[in-house]
């Protein structure tokens, strides 16, 4: 394809997650990637490249030693297909890449490094992450020559495989954002006795009687639907499902389902696409885009702090401020208007206020901090745990001067914390200028409103 043309094509792809395929001149599919952001993902390959000469208006690079250079050279068709979450997009490069075996992502590769996801043959089937390597010791068959991923286990039976996937990481913050939703059983003890997911909630306790048989594995079929790629399919069952059971007056259970559903259509990327995502990959090894172009790519911290401003529950408003790597991104600001809440509950306008923010397609928060002490927190974890969001979360309460401020984080934190989430919630003079800023865009805001109604 003509330059021109293929970067006319890359302006016009959708700034959404999604899977891209490269093709080349015979129309084969020589490499499946997922992105956060179709159009910055898929124009990176290009800018990486070292300084290109053009033949007749073709791409063609200075050196076509290396593999990316290889690879582009070749592409002349791009292919996107857009999911709802990156974690949707994470599922489909998989089942993409085992459908097509592109080229450059198979050539080279040291296939021992993927993984994949695992259920297991038992009662109260567990979901595993396993390495190649570590799978095909445990196996009578290898992975390659079982056609079904109906295999034969000496030290547990499975039932079901998915993959390969080629970030374990990755995989594993998935996992926990697939479990909040159908959670199950993972300890290889047949008993919730000291089992500490249990007493968090990501364990149903089927040892414990705490669940029937038949409900917990329609939490594994759920499981096993959104590793297939079939969350719609999986959205539609679960409707009918709650809709009968509405019918037949079992409203605790129809209210479980509509929850689930609701943090299916709300799924969120969560760094699914971290880091080593931030630079080209294939074959297994690594080129940093260089230039100046490329600092779009390095990774940010991004801090997000909400804030709420009223007069007894009058003119509520709220904001939403961003620091990124410790300095403040005010293009990224965001106030809102309270309108679904009356009087002045505090805790209800902030859960408005993060319920709006993440219905939108922003970028994905390392860090959240609220205004507010432990009720704020609380809210926070639920509302996370409905949306399906896998996101550090602490709440800073400031005293009458605002001199001195007290920092409460979930026993359990949903991700866990980061080590530049760390280092932020240890810095006092940091932590205090960022909830400064999230209470003076909130007041600025507030008086402002508050100035236009009285006028």
């Amino acid at each position: 394809m003509n330059l021109s043309i293929l970067k006319s094509k890359i302006q016009k792809l959708p700034q959404t997650p999604g899977v891209y395929l490269f093709r080349d001149v015979e129309g084969r599919i020589i490499y499946i990637g997922k992105a956060t952001d179709l159009r910055s993902r898929v124009s990176s390959y290009f800018r990486a490249l070292r300084e290109l000469s053009h033949h007749n208006g073709d791409l063609v690079p200075e050196q076509q030693s290396r593999p990316i250079e290889m690879m582009i050279a070749q592409v002349v068709d791009i292919e996107v297909q857009e999911t709802e979450s990156v974690l949707e997009a994470l599922i489909l490069e998989s089942n993409l890449i085992k459908k097509h075996q592109p080229k450059y992502n198979v050539k080279e590769k040291d296939d021992k490094s993927f993984s994949y996801f695992v259920i297991t043959k038992e009662e109260f089937p567990r979901v595993l992450i396993l390495r190649k390597t570590d799978l095909e010791k445990n196996t009578k068959n290898k992975i390659q020559d079982a056609k079904k991923s109906q295999i034969s286990n000496i030290k547990y039976q499975t039932s079901h495989i998915f993959g390969p996937y080629t970030s374990k990481k990755q995989m594993e913050i998935a996992l926990k954002i697939i479990r909040k939703i159908f959670p199950f059983h993972s300890n290889k003890q047949k008993t919730e006795k000291g089992c500490l997911d249990f007493q968090l909630g990501r364990c149903p306790g089927p040892y414990a009687g705490a669940i029937f048989k038949a409900d917990y594995r329609k939490n594994i079929r759920g499981i096993k639907m959104i590793l297939e790629g079939k969350k719609n399919n999986l959205l539609g069952k679960l409707g009918k499902e709650m809709q009968s059971l509405a019918e037949n007056n079992e409203f605790e259970k129809a209210v479980g389902l509509r929850n689930k559903i609701f943090a299916l259509k709300h799924i969120q990327d969560v760094a699914l696409i971290s880091s080593e995502d931030d630079k080209l990959q294939i074959q297994n090894h690594t080129w940093p885009a260089g230039g100046q172009e490329s600092r779009i790519n390095s990774k940010l911290f991004r801090v997000e702090a909400y804030d709420i401003s009223n007069i007894s529950g009058q003119q509520a408003v709220g904001s939403m401020i961003v620091f990124e790597n410790g300095e403040p991104n005010k293009d990224e600001y965001r106030k809102f208007r309270i309108k679904t809440v009356e009087g002045a509950n505090d805790v209800a306008m902030m859960a408005e206020v993060l319920l709006r923010r993440f219905k939108n397609a922003w970028r994905q928060p390392d860090l959240v901090l609220l205004d507010g002490g432990q009720g704020h927190l609380n809210m926070a974890q639920k509302l996370s745990h409905n949306l399906g969001l896998a996101i550090p979360l602490a709440a800073v309460a400031k005293g009458p001067t605002r001199k001195k401020i007290e920092v409460r984080t979930p026993s359990d934190p949903i991700s866990g914390f980061s080590k530049e989430a760390e280092e932020i919630l240890h810095n006092d003079r940091l932590l205090k200028n960022i909830m400064d800023e999230a209470h003076r865009f909130a007041v600025t805001y507030h008086r402002k409103v508050r100035k236009s109604e009285f006028i």
